[in-house]
């Protein structure tokens, strides 16, 4: 069953130990089929409990996944193989919109928040047993919660979006339990599913978001979470509108026990209002909605806010008091400081997006070539042939995101980045997409 490689070890740890070194040099494959929990016992001549306490310490880490009768195998893509990874080597002169990153152009400067940062800590340095959460980033962050209908809560500050939501998940799921995701969807959350030990389930989407009938299907199906991106959805663009959001409530009404997580990861550079699923007197009893400075001020500010349900954001408090313990108040000055001095203009960053966006899908479909990207920055191209796609475009002088970073079972596309794409360069982007790949008329990506 195994080959040549020899699962060893007398105590659980030793066993799982001698799998995962299996795995890491190569010698167990991903899809390997493990060896029935009383035979492997009886090779080693151990109890059988021993083996399956292994092979649950394997499933949790995410190295082996059980499907009941069908035995116990090596994941077939293993934890820690980044989507990342997936992409295209860019040669010196090829144009970039791979990279999902904002403009460098409207990001504001740092240098005044960050001054004004050094001269809070200056008058009083931050020191152990301070809250974790600075009065100032409360109280903009409540407000413009507030501001957009989110549900009263409390709220905490993590480092990012992913961190935001892998606390929450572990705050209420364990692993094995099933998470629906949005597919295609952000190739990072897709990998933090698989990474925490939990199932995904996709759900398709469209120009609105997630498509009622299949969140349902995942909730039916076991779903203890949901993940849903509320605008400038990655890599599609995809914004929930006020009629989803309306058909989604309804939905998770009859799932009240379900976790919602929402990303609002567009805040700042969107114009579309925002529909929050969650609501004060439901849908669902746990919930938490997450907000980036990413796209806004900047990558390597590394902060996201979140507010939610009491009981979730206490134990997102609380595990994280565990571990980093706080995020840097100098970070939470210097974003406080962003905000109330309005160092970005949403509407006027919202604008130039938008107006890159709708140029490129105009052109786009003047050649007959399909495309989606109702906010963002960017847009997500339906292609017959991913790869021969990616490939043309490179040669052409084009680099793109290859759609297999984002999907799990949805049809095969490309996304672009429009970030810093000039005016004169719409026209001969959109003459490399529509020679590289054939017209699509598909409104739904899964």
């Amino acid at each position: 069953m195994l080959g040549e490689y020899r699962i060893e070890g007398r105590r659980a740890a030793e066993i799982a130990a001698s799998v995962e070194r299996g795995v890491g040099s190569g010698e167990l494959a991903p899809g390997q089929l493990l060896p029935p929990v009383r035979e492997l016992a009886a090779e080693l001549g151990v109890n059988p409990n021993t083996v399956a306490a292994a092979y649950r310490v394997l499933r949790e880490r995410g190295v082996i996944e059980t499907a009941g009768r069908r035995g116990s195998r090596v994941r077939p893509r293993p934890a820690s193989t980044p989507r990342e990874a997936i992409g295209v080597e860019v040669p010196e002169g090829v144009r970039d919109l791979s990279q999902g990153n904002p403009d460098p152009a409207l990001l504001p400067s740092l240098r005044a928040a960050l001054a004004a940062a050094a001269d809070r800590h200056e008058r009083g340095p931050t020191l152990y047993g301070a809250p974790a959460l600075t009065a100032d980033l409360e109280r903009l962050a409540r407000a413009a919660f507030d501001a957009d209908g989110v549900p009263p809560g409390p709220v905490a500050v993590t480092s990012g979006s992913l961190d935001a939501i892998e606390r929450a998940l572990m705050a209420h799921l364990r692993p094995g339990d099933a998470v629906a995701v949005e597919d295609p969807g952000w190739g990072s959350l897709l990998d933090l599913v698989p990474a925490l030990g939990l199932r995904p389930l996709p759900v398709a989407l469209d120009d609105e978001g997630p498509l009622p009938e299949e969140v349902g299907r995942a909730l039916r199906q076991g779903a203890r979470a949901l993940v849903v991106t509320d605008r400038a959805q990655n890599p599609t663009g995809a914004a929930v509108s006020a009629g989803r959001a309306r058909d989604l409530r309804r939905v998770l009404a009859g799932h009240p026990g379900v976790l919602l997580v929402e990303d609002d990861h567009g805040h700042g550079i969107v114009d579309l209002p925002l529909h929050p699923l969650a609501g004060a007197a439901g849908p669902v009893d746990h919930w938490v909605l997450v907000r980036s400075t990413a796209k806004a001020y900047g990558p390597d500010l590394r902060l996201a806010v979140l507010t939610g349900d009491t009981v979730t954001v206490d134990r997102v408090r609380g595990r994280q008091r565990l571990g980093p313990g706080w995020v840097s108040h100098l970070l939470q000055h210097t974003v406080a400081e962003l905000w109330r001095s309005r160092a970005v203009d949403p509407a006027e960053v919202a604008r130039s997006y938008g107006l890159r966006r709708g140029a490129l899908i105009g052109a786009l479909a003047e050649r007959g070539v399909a495309a989606h990207g109702r906010s963002g920055m960017n847009v997500w191209v339906p292609v017959p042939d991913e790869t021969g796609a990616v490939t043309r475009l490179l040669n052409a002088g084009w680099a793109v995101a290859p759609g297999a970073r984002f999907r799990t079972a949805s049809p095969p596309g490309v996304r672009l980045t429009v970030s810093g794409l000039a005016a004169h360069e719409i026209g001969p982007v959109a003459d490399a997409v529509a020679a590289a790949v054939r017209p699509a008329r598909a409104r739904r990506y899964g």
